[in-house]
């Protein structure tokens, strides 16, 4: 029931942003790995790497590095302490003004539960970022002017639906699908407060609990600043989970 009301509060907020006038349809493609290594029955490492790249696989959107932490609970639950390195590129439409690097702090909750055949993931991120703040000269070039701190919350509901077999077990043919809205708070925000929401449906294949892969369609929207531009990126995203278990060794 708690997390039912979170996701209404966030769309209820959020909501204004998706009322933007200008928006910048694009198509993007993303490749991503991702694995939690597990070094003992209660600690491990996350590793992550995403290639994000705009109009199709031509142009840079983003590199982005996420390494981290994990704990894990008897609850069945995951808590994650981690840092993050973003360079972020100007393209499309409404290019950012210069290329930049963004130092990241995350704390992550992962929850999980089973409703019939359907694995359920509530994930709770906070980000506290500091990104790099370029001004522009009367003479058009840039100078580096310190970092910019920024905050924000994001919030994913994902479901797992094995397609092949009635439960999600080894060889498995699976859906995926989830939502993430990120909700801007503090100090820098501008004028909306709903950063962007990612919806996301994908078919994947289950080699064994530790490993699989996945090829789907990304709805990404982000609303800028000034709360008049936005942009609806259309992404295929191609995504490999290998996870190690050294406690098996």
């Amino acid at each position: 029931m708690k997390n039912i009301v979170l996701v209404a509060i966030i769309f209820i907020v959020g909501g204004n942003g998706f009322s933007q006038k200008i928006i910048s349809p694009q198509t993007h493609a993303w490749v991503m790995y991702t694995g939690n290594h597990k070094l003992t029955d209660r600690w491990g490492i996350h590793t992550e790497y995403q290639w994000r790249r705009a109009d199709g696989f031509n142009d840079w959107q983003q590199s982005l590095l996420r390494l981290g932490v994990d704990y894990y609970t008897k609850q069945n639950t995951q808590m994650t302490l981690g840092y993050g390195w973003i360079r972020s590129y100007q393209y499309g439409d409404q290019p950012i003004a210069h290329n930049n690097n963004e130092h990241r702090i995350w704390e992550q909750y992962i929850m999980k539960n089973k409703i019939a055949r359907v694995d359920i993931q509530h994930r709770y991120r906070l980000e506290q970022r500091f990104i790099e703040n370029w001004v522009k000269n009367t003479d058009g070039t840039f100078d580096k002017d310190g970092f910019l701190f920024r905050q924000r919350i994001r919030y994913r509901f994902l479901a797992t639906v094995p397609l092949s077999r009635k439960e999600l077990k080894d060889n498995t043919l699976f859906l995926a699908v989830y939502d993430e809205p990120f909700l801007g708070f503090g100090k820098g925000i501008g004028k909306n407060i709903l950063d962007q929401n990612r919806l996301y449906g994908a078919i994947g294949w289950r080699f064994n609990k530790n490993v699989n892969v996945q090829l789907g369609y990304l709805n990404q929207y982000i609303v800028k600043t000034d709360g008049i531009k936005a942009e609806r990126n259309h992404t295929l995203q191609i995504g490999v989970t290998y996870n190690l278990d050294f406690t098996k060794q």
